[in-house]
């Protein structure tokens, strides 16, 4: 047996986010956000029908989910401020009800041991704003920033890590190109000005911090590998390189290098979608980089050559006309998510960012295992014996070990999730958290097998192998 210890003051959390956990309830001030609308019009789309009202009940009990972070080894945590909640047009007014959640929040965290890492945007786009177009509208970006600054000034004395979005490129991919988050586009030159404005809006928020902050900011971003079929054939290979600029390069290269990858902006020059922008927009981006590099890993990108290129549609183009998606063999997977489970993913991105990225400090802000039906697995005591979820994680941070003594500049681990929470169209379908919620009993908290687990790695920093 070997003990695999991380390094000293490594962050052991999890991550969360406003709009999946909060609730809403009345009298709380909140406004309406794309998930509150989209649910009330299409109740249907989201499974057995449970909308973000529900969410997890943390704006009543969040007092009690941080003693339970602590109970469960908690030394940081990650959630978001909701938008709408602070800010329920997304311009004007600051909702007071949502400053002392939050500073309450907060300031339990602290009490506690727990570090704050603060999120400001998790896909939770205000309506008001929306139905003025949205990421589609420049002026969403000036409201934006004025939604980070005013953070800013109400949290910035005790948090000092905050990051400007969580996985940017899932709002592109599911309100612009895939259709599954509203407002359910199928557009791709929508999905291209989206993703701009998205990253301009960041580089903003940055520039704010930084001028009148002294912590650290920075981006988290999906990291999803993508590899070949055939790492020797050259048409798989420019095929995953293609699929990697998309998905992975569109955002971290402007994010930590300050400018877009050569390969992507010739893409989107032959498919004439270069989006609106200005000089001084590409400047801005230069000169306002990241500190920190949040990685949300879950799977890997198999990918292959194009089998049939005449299949595309000159109208409607689309990023998977340049690649197809390689069903690999064999594989590991989640059958109730539906995703490859691929430990050795983790250790490639860290790689890359040491290698490609300057060796930028990075933390793990996401990983982990959706699984559904967990009430099968509750044992004489009211527990839930997840031990798939424990093997998940030691698989997952055996690599992550090893990358960290190959040089990566790794800061910590965050597990996705804290507590069961609402996961949009998926609501409670699939069960990620170190904690049970019982929605039929208004939403009571029980640890599961991986809490305890969870609580000893990180007292311990490490674990037995």
């Amino acid at each position: 047996m070997t003990f695999l210890t991380f390094p000293k003051g490594f962050f052991w959390g999890t991550a969360s986010s406003g709009p999946q956990t909060e609730g809403r309830f009345e009298g709380d001030g909140k406004g309406e956000n794309i998930w509150d609308y989209w649910y009330d019009k299409e109740p249907e789309k989201f499974f057995n029908h449970i909308g973000p009202d529900k969410a997890s009940y943390n704006y009543q009990y969040y007092k009690e989910d941080v003693q339970l972070m602590k109970a469960t080894g908690h030394n940081s945590f990650r959630t978001s401020i909701q938008w709408s909640r602070l800010i329920p047009e997304g311009v004007g007014a600051v909702n007071p009800k949502a400053v002392d959640f939050y500073n309450s929040f907060i300031d339990e965290l602290i009490a506690n041991g727990i570090e704050p890492f603060i999120n400001l945007y998790h896909f939770d786009m205000p309506m008001a704003l929306q139905e003025k177009g949205g990421w589609l509208n420049r002026e969403t970006v000036d409201a934006y920033v004025n939604f980070a600054k005013t953070c800013f000034e109400l949290f910035g004395d005790r948090v000092k890590y905050w990051f400007t979005h969580n996985e940017p490129i899932v709002p592109v991919e599911g309100g612009y190109l895939y259709n599954f988050h509203y407002p359910n586009e199928v557009n791709m030159k929508h999905a291209v000005q989206v993703a701009f404005y998205e990253m301009l809006a960041s580089s903003l928020a940055v520039k704010a911090y930084h001028e009148n902050q002294d912590g650290k900011i920075g981006i988290i971003l999906n990291l999803t590998p993508s590899y070949p079929r055939d790492e020797n054939n050259p048409e798989d290979v420019k095929a995953a390189q293609i699929a990697d600029a998309f998905f992975n390069r569109s955002f971290l290269d402007p994010a930590i290098k300050g400018e877009y990858p050569a390969d992507l902006i010739a893409l989107i020059k032959e498919l004439d979608m270069v989006p609106e922008h200005t000089s001084k927009d590409l400047q801005t981006i230069k000169e306002n980089t990241i500190d920190l590099l949040g990685v949300n890993y879950y799977q890997p990108r198999r990918v292959k050559a194009k089998e049939n290129p005449a299949g595309k549609d000159p109208q409607n183009p689309m990023p998977d006309d340049f690649f197809d998606y390689y069903d690999m063999p064999n594989k590991k997977m989640n059958p109730y998510r539906g995703w490859e489970i691929y430990e050795k993913g983790i250790y490639d991105i860290m790689i890359n960012v040491r290698d490609n990225y300057g060796n930028i400090p990075c933390y793990i802000s996401e990983n982990g295992m959706g699984v559904e039906g967990e009430e099968r697995y509750i044992n004489a005591n009211g527990q839930i014996e997840d031990d798939y979820r424990i093997y998940f994680i030691k698989d997952h941070l055996r690599y992550l070990h090893q990358a960290i003594n190959e040089g990566a500049n790794c800061l910590g681990y965050h597990l996705w999730t804290c507590m069961d929470n609402w996961s949009w169209c998926n609501a409670y379908k699939n069960r990620y958290g170190l904690i049970a919620v019982d929605l039929d009993q208004q939403g009571k908290r029980t640890i599961k097998k991986s809490g305890y687990f969870f609580k000893e790695l990180s007292d311990k920093n490490g674990f037995e192998d």
